[in-house]
């Protein structure tokens, strides 16, 4: 079987808190892991967008346009099952991205996430990505 949920894959999550939003995998287990206290199934480490920039219009101040531009992340493993994904691509490099449990470390790791996401939604490049879904 051809494994296509790879590292760049932009997927759509379609259950639980986020689900409807659009998020990249940065690890995949494909196997699952069959220690005690780990997840059995196949699962992949994902970052995605739970706050979408809104939409800026050139009239606008630029206090405002800085405002609407804001990109909330999230960083969650999710099953397979629960990921739909799509034929697009981010390369966007996150190989520093853990499961962690130390919340000092999470919010570090939330604003490097949040960092990488505002920069390339500034430059103009993967629009799609950054746009909310209309379903």
């Amino acid at each position: 079987m051809v494994r296509f949920l790879k590292p760049g894959k932009v997927v759509i999550v379609t259950s639980g808190r986020y689900a409807g939003r659009k998020a990249v995998i940065v690890k995949n287990t494909d196997q699952g892991e069959k220690a005690k206290g780990k997840r059995p199934y196949p699962h992949a480490l994902v970052v995605g967008i739970a706050r979408y920039p809104r939409r800026v219009k050139i009239a606008m101040p630029r206090k405002k346009i800085a405002k609407r531009s804001v990109v909330k992340p999230f960083v969650k493993t999710f099953n397979y099952t629960h990921l739909f994904p799509t034929r697009y691509n981010l390369d966007i490099d996150f190989k520093t991205v853990n499961v962690l449990t130390d919340p000092a470390a999470k919010q570090k790791q939330q604003k490097s996430v949040k960092r990488a996401l505002t920069r390339r939604y500034k430059t103009g490049k993967n629009r799609w990505f950054f746009t909310k879904l209309r379903f």
